[in-house]
């Protein structure tokens, strides 16, 4: 696929602190691709500098094979759903799709990109409403609106699921993953949640002290990370001098494991329901804490209960 997104070794300095670090990325036409790591590490730096809003003090920024590096947001062909959506409180659900629309040259007809981009995010009847009457669900699917009708090249997303509870939030990033797989528009989303960028994204992007640790696919990153930090940002990890293992890939038995597998024993401080699994957390000879995530019918542990600990080889994580 053709490259749509291209930074080549951008960096940002401020005056106190380099906040970005030779930063390289490629997005293909039609990804969605998801910027996490830790508060401070540059990932919303790196995407306020694909908006706009923030220069790069080095490096190149390719849009579409245009340097838009110096250029100012409105002649960059993206649009941003910002975290707080920056929805106008006094226009109407189809004024604030309607507002870039109209500032935009050659918008064509504007009350039928409206309507076909509101039915495309479901809002369509609510076209009258103003902020103040949409939930946060609506109000997320009306800054979604308002960025898609522009058509950009790429959609960029800055924690946009963060102002939603729990539940709703699972309900839209699903939606969010179905409407970027019919619209077709790359989408560059900044998030801090792991399980968000694990179910949304095609490839991810961690990132740390300004620094790209890994670009993969979820699939790579969590089971084949490349740095111990990558390991632990995005799952639990156990860690056995040096080697690294996966909750889900440390067993608990009451008897010592079958032949080829390797194990130690320990003492279980705690035990939690969790509903599709119990959470064992265990004592090492060493001291050290493990976290085992078991079966429900497998785990009726208590606190001072002396288990064995195992896992196959083929499970463990080593670093250089």
């Amino acid at each position: 696929m053709a490259e749509v997104l291209t930074l080549e070794g951008v960096s940002k300095v401020f005056p106190t602190h380099k906040a970005v670090d030779q930063v390289s990325l490629r997005l293909e036409q039609g990804e969605f691709h998801a910027l996490v790591g830790p508060s401070g590490c540059g990932k919303t730096t790196t995407l306020r500098m694909v908006a706009g809003f923030e220069q790069p003090t080095t490096g190149k920024i390719l849009l579409e094979g245009k340097n838009v590096a110096g250029l100012p947001p409105y002649e960059r062909n993206v649009s941003t759903v910002f975290q707080n959506y920056a929805l106008f409180p006094h226009l109407s659900v189809r004024e604030n799709v309607e507002f870039g629309l109209k500032r935009k040259a050659n918008s064509g007809n504007i009350a039928e990109k409206v309507r076909e981009v509101l039915e495309l995010v479901q809002l369509g009847g609510k076209e009258s409403r103003y902020p103040a009457e949409l939930s946060g669900g609506e109000k997320q699917r009306t800054a979604l609106a308002r960025s898609l009708a522009l058509a950009p090249a790429v959609l960029l997303l800055d924690e946009p699921l963060s102002a939603l509870d729990p539940n709703l939030r699972k309900q839209v990033r699903m939606e969010l993953r179905a409407l970027q797989r019919r619209v077709g528009i790359t989408f560059l989303m900044v998030t801090h949640d792991q399980e968000e960028a694990l179910t949304l994204a095609d490839r991810i992007t961690v990132m740390n002290r300004g620094r790209v640790e890994q670009t993969a696919t979820p699939q790579q990153i969590y089971l084949n990370p490349a740095t111990p930090f990558v390991a632990q940002f995005l799952g639990a990890m156990n860690w056995f001098d040096g080697i690294g293992l996966r909750p889900e890939a440390t067993r608990i038995s009451p008897e010592p494991p079958l032949f080829g597998q390797i194990s130690s024993t320990a003492i279980v401080r705690s035990s939690t329901f969790l509903g599709n699994c119990v959470h064992i957390e265990a004592e090492m000879p060493g001291g050290e804490l493990i976290i085992a995530e078991v079966s429900r019918v497998a785990g009726t542990y208590k606190k001072g209960d002396r288990v064995h600990v195992s896992w196959d080889q083929s499970d463990e994580l080593r670093f250089q």
